[in-house]
């Protein structure tokens, strides 16, 4: 036979033995042959030593990161350099090979057919949720007499009224009382089965998630988070939140379900499931994804994306995150669920100018979305923190009563009562003659009526937004806070225009045209709509573009520029440096609620501390010595700490750092010598790292080996390390740009101290409340990064302390 050919048919094989041995620790090291040598009672056979498939494969099952725990980035990396390198040996190898090209062909389109596949799918349910939203918001009024399945825009189409019925559109009643009690019958029991189904069967799917996918981009392991069940049950629940009147959003949670689109189709790609750092591109895609659909604007998903979401984003996750919500926007698009050409409802097209005495009232809009924010960010997280202490077992009873009081006050405001992507579609429309409004918005003779009404809808919404965002449904604040700032944007364009009517000479509107409408106050809404929203997400870039993409009009450019910078120059009064220098009660939602779950996750922010990381540094370790540990002291020591990890040093009284192991590593050798070898508990533990050293794997030993184990192998002998006056702004930088789980603080070569994520946020988390108040904040600031998810991995709530006494720590 041929040897070429041989070697060509058995690439595949030998590409598949390098895949498996390279996924056990990235740390370990392949043992070099040694000598036999006699030691008292004990012998060592000669052998080669060699890597068992299925035991590389059982560590890797085991290694898995646990719940609640943070992800090693630069271990993730050294895997993904070596698995490449081996790939290029192999080609290297297997040049004029078919099947060397065709595997190499597929390993580097891989990622591009997982990101067209999330992106198509993500399109797809986007479009089954704008459906099904739509005719249930509309149940609730009447339903279309020969086809009960279209929502009213749909059943009327073409032959609506001025308020959008037709004789085809059948409400539940010729009278006011009894729509009014169907209208409250449907919203609090959308809200009701839509809570419980969240309550009983994933909890996980409740809320925004926006905040959570922020931490687990970051490194955050939240099993379950993303799994399946989870996007199948929040793609349900989400038009039942939505249709149930309540003053969430449908946006973060539809960027929740689009990253677990991207997270259950990228498991199924091996490549994906072992590594997580690429897994991390595949989710930040997602994201962008998920943005795009929701506002119909893919350039402005990637820059939510990486203004927002990735702590990471390197260029070729934004050309696949542009990629993947391309393809998601394009599926929206042909789906076409509201047969108008629109990704969206409220998008909507411009043809007037803008004057510059104009700017004055962009101005006072930017003000009101910056104080908008801070308000609604203080006092829902007020809400929050009530919520947890006295509702956190009465989920189901709080979405009902608060769709009930939603349904009962909002009906009787016709800004309150209809769906409020319709509404913003509404508010952004521009009075044209001869052209219907909703419910005479552009007659002039109900100018006063319609400012009460708007001015109303303002301050419930902000009211309803307060103290629904975080009840137990699938909820969004992006599309309340739009529709808030769109009121008050109607309100003030509103009373502009009427101040233009009624003193058209005034030197202030002398650049008016005569018999032009000079103001548009439905572009008066739309600027409001991008105010409230920046104030409540601290954006600014992504945000322009995302209203750029709705209206596609070059000119709003700089009104929306100028609106947002002036939101953001009043919501940086609130935060570092501004009326409260050091609590950032100003922040975007999304991070206090980060706070207030306590997870570990390091925020952009610049800090200036002036200490060393010494000041931050945990002292009183738990360290393994390189012998004179006996595997019963080994196992003691597990069974006693949850660490995910422990020093390795000379002796403890010198305390030389020889290196690091992890308990995933540690408890997998001692398991596999158990089985394989039956070492007893009185076994000599050995962790010298030396390749020089007298000790081998522990699958390499002969028959009377039982009396020790070598865990050499398994030890990382270069874990980051820092000297202990490092600043410890440093130290943060390195945890944000590599990404390590500990960082080891060593001193003329002896281990003095290790240093994790969470002893920096309660080290920043205490600073906060001693600039805020030293008296009283410091406990409750504390608090809020002690409160984390309860162990059950379904309900949040425990403290730290009891994560990591239940869970497992991160070092």
């Amino acid at each position: 036979m041929d040897p070429d050919r041989n070697q060509g048919n058995s690439f595949l094989d030998r590409l598949i033995t390098l895949w498996d041995s390279l996924h056990t620790s990235a740390s370990q090291r392949r043992p070099t042959q040694r000598n036999t040598q006699p030691a008292h009672n004990t012998l060592r056979t000669s052998r080669n030593v060699s890597y068992n498939a299925n035991h590389d494969r059982a560590l890797e099952e085991i290694k898995r990161y646990e719940d609640f725990t943070t992800i090693d980035w630069v271990q993730d990396s050294i895997q993904e350099r070596s698995r490449l390198n081996a790939l290029r040996r192999v080609a290297l190898e297997n040049k004029s090979s078919w099947s060397t090209w065709l595997w190499l062909s597929y390993e580097a389109g891989q990622t591009w057919i997982v990101v067209s596949i999330v992106g198509a799918v993500i399109g797809l349910n986007a479009a089954l949720i704008d459906i099904i939203t739509e005719w249930l918001s509309d149940i609730k009024l009447g339903y279309c007499k020969n086809s009960w399945w279209l929502n009213q825009k749909f059943c009327c189409w073409e032959i609506e009224r001025e308020d959008g019925s037709c004789d085809e559109w059948h409400n539940w009643s010729q009278y006011f009382i009894i729509n009014w009690l169907f209208y409250i019958m449907f919203a609090t029991l959308f809200a009701a089965v839509c809570a419980y189904i969240i309550r009983a069967f994933a909890p996980y799917a409740a809320g925004s998630g926006i905040s959570e996918i922020k931490c687990i981009l970051a490194g955050f392991v939240m099993k379950g988070f993303l799994g399946a069940w989870t996007l199948l049950l929040k793609s349900i629940g989400l038009p039942l939140a939505i249709a149930s009147g309540l003053s969430i959003g449908k946006e973060g949670p539809s960027v929740h379900t689009a990253v677990c689109i991207g997270n259950v189709i990228s498991r199924m790609f091996g490549k994906f499931k072992r590594n997580k750092a690429k897994m991390r591109e595949i989710l930040s895609a997602s994201c962008a994804a998920g943005v795009a659909v929701a506002f119909g604007s893919p350039i402005g998903g990637v820059l939510f994306s990486f203004e927002e979401m990735s702590s990471n984003f390197p260029m070729k996750t934004m050309w696949r995150s542009f990629f993947c919500a391309l393809v998601a926007t394009v599926v929206l698009q042909a789906m076409n669920p509201f047969r108008t050409g629109k990704l969206v409802m409220f998008h909507v097209t411009y043809d007037r100018d803008w004057h510059f005495f104009e700017i004055i009232f962009f101005i006072l809009l930017g003000i009101f979305g910056g104080l908008y924010g801070a308000f609604v960010t203080k006092y829902n997280l007020k809400v929050q923190t009530f919520r947890k202490k006295y509702l956190r077992d009465y989920g189901v009873a709080e979405a009902t009563v608060l769709a009930l009081l939603t349904a009962l006050i909002g009906y009787f405001n016709i800004f309150m009562k209809i769906d409020m992507t319709e509404i913003l579609g509404i508010l952004f429309r521009e009075c044209e003659e001869g052209s219907n409004s909703y419910e005479s918005l552009c007659q002039e003779s109900q100018m006063s009526r319609m400012t009460w009404l708007l001015l109303l809808a303002t301050v419930l919404r902000t009211g309803f937004t307060i103290v629904s965002y975080g009840a137990r449904v699938p909820a969004g604040i992006f599309i309340p806070s739009m529709a808030v700032g769109a009121t008050f944007g109607r309100f003030l364009g509103i009373i502009v225009k009427g101040l233009q009517h009624a003193y058209p000479s005034f030197p202030l509107f002398a650049s008016c045209k005569p018999d032009v409408s000079c103001i548009t106050p439905g572009m008066y809404a739309f600027l409001g709509a991008a105010a409230a929203l920046g104030g409540i997400m601290h954006l600014t870039v992504c945000i322009v573009v995302i209203m750029f993409e709705l209206t596609g009009a070059l000119t709003y450019i700089l009104p929306t520029m100028i609106t947002l910078m002036a939101t953001k120059a009043v919501g940086d009064l609130f935060t570092k440096g501004g009326i409260y220098p050091f609590r950032r009660s100003a922040m975007f939602t999304a991070d206090q609620m980060i706070r207030l779950n306590g997870f570990p996750f390091l925020d952009k922010e610049e800090y200036s501390f002036g200490v060393p990381v010494a000041t931050v540094m945990r002292k009183d370790l738990v360290v393994i010595t390189a012998s004179g540990q006996r595997l019963d002291e080994i196992d003691q020591m597990l069974s006693e700490t949850n660490f995910q990890g422990f020093p390795v040093v000379q002796d403890r009284k010198t305390m030389i750092l020889l290196g690091y192991i992890g308990r995933s590593e540690l408890r997998y050798a001692i398991d596999k010598a158990k089985r394989i070898r039956g070492v007893s508990n009185s076994a000599h533990c050995f962790f010298n790292g030396d390749d020089n050293s007298s000790y081998s794997n522990v699958d390499n030993f002969g028959e009377s080996s039982s009396n020790f184990i070598d865990f050499g192998p398994f030890i990382d002998q270069t874990p980051i390390t820092v000297h202990p006056r490092l600043p410890l702004e440093t130290v943060m930088d390195l945890f944000k740009k590599l990404g390590p789980r500990v960082i080891l603080i060593e001193h003329s070569g002896k281990l003095v101290g290790l240093v994790t994520v969470k002893d920096v946020l309660k080290y920043i988390a205490c600073k906060d409340a001693e600039g805020a108040n030293r008296a009283s904040a410091t406990e409750s600031t504390e608090d809020e990064y002690d409160i984390l998810a309860d162990t059950n991995s379904r309900r949040r709530g425990s403290t730290l302390f009891e994560l990591g006494r239940r869970r497992g720590s991160d070092w």
